[in-house]
């Protein structure tokens, strides 16, 4: 009787389940979509790594070509083209946006240079400090070079001289001045002091020569700022009383020039 028992294991049981008892049927293979010409390199899809064999694919197309996306890219440059602003329409450049012109910075030093000039109304209307900063720090240096450093009593006289007579002009005119103005006019025509302070490095100005120096450019940078200051404020009939403290302020940048202000030890 152990014979007859069913044994689901077995192939030749009774007990086959039908699925095994039908022959199957061949199906038909998978059909995929082949580019014509059987070239498999004829499409590229986006992430899709280059063949083995080290055929790299061309590039379908750029984002300039697509019409989703407007603007240019910039093509990158050397390194000094980080401090510029060329890529972007529209952006001024980034000296302007700092208030720095040079082409208004060498117009305001002719004027000075050249004081017999007429000077025009309007020449400080764009006013800057740039210029000004720059002559202070060139007549630094050279008072530095020449054995005197005094940096501390340039800021210092230069900031009481520019209050000082920024007060009396807001007092003397109707019209009135900023500020910022009086810095700057004060700060160009230090430029005759600065060649004074140059001329130090190589001659000692404690001497004759150097006292006529000293006298001659005191008188260049108060005719030249005085005449700026009557020509901003419409003062020609009061330029001696402005060209006074002036000078006074400038007598001080020369004494700064002529004298070290350190005690000699005799000997």
């Amino acid at each position: 009787m152990w014979q007859e028992s069913s044994n689901p294991y077995d192939a030749s049981s009774s007990s086959q389940p039908p699925y095994y008892a039908h022959q199957q049927q061949p199906q038909e293979p998978l059909q995929f979509y082949s580019p014509a010409g059987g070239d498999p390199s004829a499409f590229n899809y986006p992430g899709s790594r280059p063949s083995l064999d080290g055929h790299h694919p061309p590039p379908q197309g750029s984002i300039s070509q697509s019409p989703g996306f407007g603007g240019n890219i910039q093509v990158q440059g050397a390194w000094w083209t980080a401090f510029g602003t060329g890529g972007i329409e529209g952006e001024p450049p980034l000296l302007e946006e700092l208030g720095i012109n040079f082409q208004h910075i060498r117009a305001k030093s002719l004027t000075v240079l050249n004081p017999l000039r007429g000077v025009d109304d309007h020449i400080m209307d764009d006013a800057d400090l740039a210029g000004p900063i720059i002559f202070f720090f060139c007549f630094g240096i050279s008072l530095l070079f020449s054995g005197k450093p005094n940096f501390g009593y340039i800021y210092g006289v230069g900031l009481f001289g520019m209050a000082s007579i920024y007060t009396l002009l807001n007092l003397m005119s109707p019209h009135g001045i900023d500020a910022y103005r009086t810095a700057s006019v004060l700060g160009y025509c230090l430029l005759p002091m600065v060649g004074l302070g140059a001329i130090s490095v190589m001659v000692a100005l404690d001497g004759t020569i150097g006292y006529l120096l000293s006298i001659t450019s005191i008188l260049w940078c108060t005719y030249a700022a005085s005449g700026i200051f009557v020509a901003v404020l419409r003062m020609s009939d009061q330029r001696l009383l402005v060209a006074y403290p002036v000078g006074l302020l400038y007598g001080c940048f020369a004494l700064l020039s002529v004298f070290s202000g350190r005690p000699t030890l005799d000997k």
